[in-house]
């Protein structure tokens, strides 16, 4: 998930830059690799009638530039079967490791994050197209300055989402980290981090799915120190207090009926992992 997402005006090449800041939660795909006969992709768990099992699908494009990387003989059987568990939503707005991504988010180096934060996760009916949560942000931006928006003074997202930065001086519209947020961070403590959480992408992602924000209302109405959207959306990500807070928020989320089902995850945890090595076929 996105702590903070700060959004450029677009350029030449059609994509935004942006500064972010990852968040790594206990909540995961899982994909197992093995050796086969020949190739083949299953898909199981949450949204799995939405993700292609053919050629299309990202593991077997990740497999397919492994191989070339590796060269000749980089396997040694006929095909591979790629399992793939899901438990992270389709197009739900939702991915990362505890780190700071500028660029177009691709360039990524470590962030430190002390203490465990606890949060809870409503995940919507139905996703949000990320280009189309760009292009919304496009439109809202462009009265406030010229036609590509790069005279637009920041758009504050709504609720306790705040867009104020203090990083280093860049050029009018470019975003910036929020050094205040890192030290919240590092702080370990929550009632400290939570009113630092921004979204430049919120406002979009809420006027192309306005019911969104009675889910967001719901959330601090029911205490949690602060609600937002999470990347393009459409989850809504809340940070509680503790354990106890956190479980007693996923409850009242629960029965309010403002959205299809809530997770209680926790943060920091580590990204990406090898968990083990399939044997080869005898």
């Amino acid at each position: 998930m996105n702590l903070q997402l700060a959004v450029g005006p677009a350029r030449a090449h059609g994509y935004h830059d942006v500064v972010t800041v990852y968040h790594a939660v206990s909540l995961f795909d899982e994909v197992t690799v093995a050796p086969a006969e020949h190739d083949s992709v299953s898909v199981t768990g949450e949204g799995a009638d939405s993700v292609p099992a053919d050629d299309s699908n990202l593991a077997v494009h990740a497999v397919a530039e492994l191989l070339r990387a590796v060269g000749p003989g980089a396997k040694d059987s006929p095909g591979l079967a790629i399992r793939i568990n899901k438990r992270i939503p389709v197009a739900a707005g939702l991915a990362g490791g505890t780190a700071i991504g500028v660029g177009r988010g691709e360039r990524v180096t470590p962030a430190l994050a002390a203490g465990t934060y606890h949060w809870v996760l409503a995940f919507a009916t139905g996703g949000l197209s990320t280009a189309q949560v760009y292009a919304a942000w496009d439109r809202i931006r462009a009265p406030r300055g010229g036609p590509d928006g790069s005279a637009a003074a920041p758009v504050k997202p709504a609720g306790r989402a705040r867009s104020g930065r203090t990083g280093t001086a860049a050029p009018p519209g470019s975003p910036a980290l929020d050094n205040r947020l890192m030290a919240a961070l590092r702080s370990g403590n929550p009632a400290k981090v939570g009113p630092l959480l921004a979204n430049d992408l919120q406002q979009a992602a809420l006027s192309l799915r306005p019911d969104l924000r009675r889910t967001l209302a719901a959330g601090m109405e029911h205490g949690a120190l602060a609600a937002i959207v999470s990347g393009s959306g459409p989850t809504c990500a809340y940070l509680a207090k503790d354990a106890r807070h956190a479980a007693d928020l996923a409850v009242a989320l629960a029965g309010a009926g403002v959205c299809r089902t809530v997770v209680h995850v926790l943060g920091p945890v580590p990204g990406a992992s090898v968990t083990g090595i399939a044997p080869a076929p005898m």
